[in-house]
């Protein structure tokens, strides 16, 4: 064989390359989105992608992070009733879970894994918004959907799906500002370090009280977004301040009115997340001080994120980032059997539905589900 045989074949070689990686990269074109109600871009100047039409059905993978609380675990439960659903599962040839804690190179490895293993498409609740370049550019490179959601990725180069968790870190500053309009003591139970949810929260809250210009003294602990957890941060916190004036937490809520309750500590204004048994205690305990905002999103948003991959595969054009409306309720507005549910686990989260999405479950479909991968 020659040289120069060997170095036509190198070249076409390179080329089919070179064409095959730019046609598995997607098409920036104009708006609207396939579904302008659910696929809803994130600014006015959000990019809108069409990437090339795949056929189906597809294999698409949750490479998840965290899983030691319970709204990740309701998300795992979410994923896979989403993908059991009639409509879905036709499309799916495989749906693949697996959680890898908070080892981010584990993560990292675990998306790895799925390009390798020729999956067409995989969703990301990503430990660290900024340590995955080189694996976004490997999913770019293999013509693999890489949907973010929650915790989302620090780039252009793959979907994001998420609420304003800036936003909501504001919320809750705002609500604690009203029912304190000379500032104060607040305690902040705040979620799993280093991930692009507890820091935007974080950053909406402290932002907010700073713009007020009143003096805040604000006590930090972590409680992983989990009630047990959060619930002894909070246990330890009163043992050694005595007493604050409000109250934010990210999640774990339950658990931080309960330590309150056992701690005999007054109840405060407090702005917190979704979780059903929050909701019950600031409905029960509203006269007693207890004044609540309640907001968040419940871990439905993996099923946005899932069908996004979906829409994005079938070459319909969806934004690059996906902006989710929140679940809101705040006192005096508790409403049982719509804001919060009785004879619903405490675990559960409310808000769990995006309607203009055509996605809602009820408690049954989703605790029907396991944690575990599969």
């Amino acid at each position: 064989m020659t040289r120069t045989f060997v170095s036509g074949i190198l070249a076409a070689a390179a080329l089919t390359f070179l064409s095959t990686t730019a046609y598995a990269e997607p098409e920036v074109v104009s708006g609207p989105a396939a579904e302008p109600g659910c696929f809803v871009p994130w600014t006015a100047q959000t990019k809108f992608f069409k990437f090339p039409k795949k056929d189906g059905p597809y294999r698409i993978a949750l490479a998840n992070g965290f899983i030691a609380n319970t709204w990740r675990i309701q998300m795992i439960q979410t994923a896979k009733a989403y993908a059991a659903q009639p409509d879905v599962a036709a499309k799916l040839k495989e749906f693949k879970v697996v959680s890898t804690g908070e080892d981010v190179p584990a993560q990292i490895s675990a998306i790895n894994n799925f390009i390798d293993s020729g999956y067409d498409a995989i969703v990301v609740n990503a430990q660290n918004p900024t340590a995955f370049g080189p694996v976004i550019k490997r999913a770019k490179e293999a013509g693999v959907v890489l949907v973010a959601f929650d915790n989302i990725l620090d780039t252009e180069d793959a979907i994001n799906v998420n609420v304003d968790q800036k936003g909501l870190g504001v919320l809750w500053a705002n609500w604690l500002a009203k029912h304190l309009p000379d500032g104060g003591k607040v305690l902040e139970v705040r979620g799993v370090a280093g991930t692009s949810v507890d820091t935007d929260r974080h950053n909406g809250i402290h932002e907010t009280f700073a713009s007020t210009g009143k003096k805040w003294d604000v006590v930090e602990v972590i409680g992983k977004w989990d009630d047990p957890t959060a619930q002894k941060a909070t246990a330890d916190a009163i043992a050694v301040h005595k007493t604050f004036d409000g109250i934010t937490a990210q999640g774990g809520d339950t658990g931080v009115v309960q330590a309150m309750i056992d701690a005999g500590h007054p109840f405060v204004p407090f702005g917190g997340e979704t979780e059903n048994g929050f909701r019950k205690f600031c409905a029960k305990h509203a006269g007693d001080g207890l004044k609540c905002s309640s907001a968040g999103t419940g871990p439905a948003q993996v099923a946005v994120a899932i069908k996004t991959a979906i829409a994005a595969l079938e070459g319909q054009v969806v934004p690059q980032s996906i902006k989710l409306p929140l679940a809101i309720v705040e006192d005096p507005n508790f409403k049982e059997g719509q804001d919060f549910y009785p004879d619903q686990s405490d675990n559960f989260f409310v808000g769990n539905a995006f309607p203009t999405c055509g996605i809602n479950f009820t408690a049954q479909e989703i605790m029907g589900q396991t944690k575990e991968n599969q």
